[in-house]
C-alpha cells in the first residue's frame, strides 16, 4: 500500500526557483529523508527508499546537507570497543 502526499504551491514558485517541478519534488523527498535520517527516525535503507535512490547514492547525498552517514557517535563506538 502506498500513500500519496500533496503539497499545494502557487504556479509562480517553480519558475522563480528556475527548476523543473519534477526535479524539485525529487529534491524535496531527499531533503525529508536526510532530515529524518539525521534525527534517527529512519534507517539509511528506509531513508534511501524515501528519497527514491540506492543506499550508496543516499549516503553520498548526505554530504550535501552536512549529515554524517554514521548512526553512532565516536564516543558510542569507543565505548562499544571497550565492552
Amino acid at each position: 500500500m502506498s500513500i500519496t502526499l500533496a503539497i499545494e504551491m502557487e504556479d509562480d514558485i517553480f519558475p522563480a526557483l528556475q527548476e523543473d517541478p519534477a526535479q524539485r519534488i525529487l529534491e524535496m523527498r531527499l531533503y525529508s529523508a536526510a532530515k529524518w535520517y539525521e534525527l534517527g527516525r529512519v534507517s539509511q535503507s528506509k531513508a534511501a527508499e524515501i528519497a527514491g535512490m540506492s543506499r550508496a547514492d543516499f549516503i553520498s547525498a548526505l554530504s550535501r546537507f552536512g549529515v554524517t552517514p554514521f548512526q553512532e557517535t565516536a564516543e558510542e563506538i569507543t565505548r562499544g570497543l571497550g565492552s
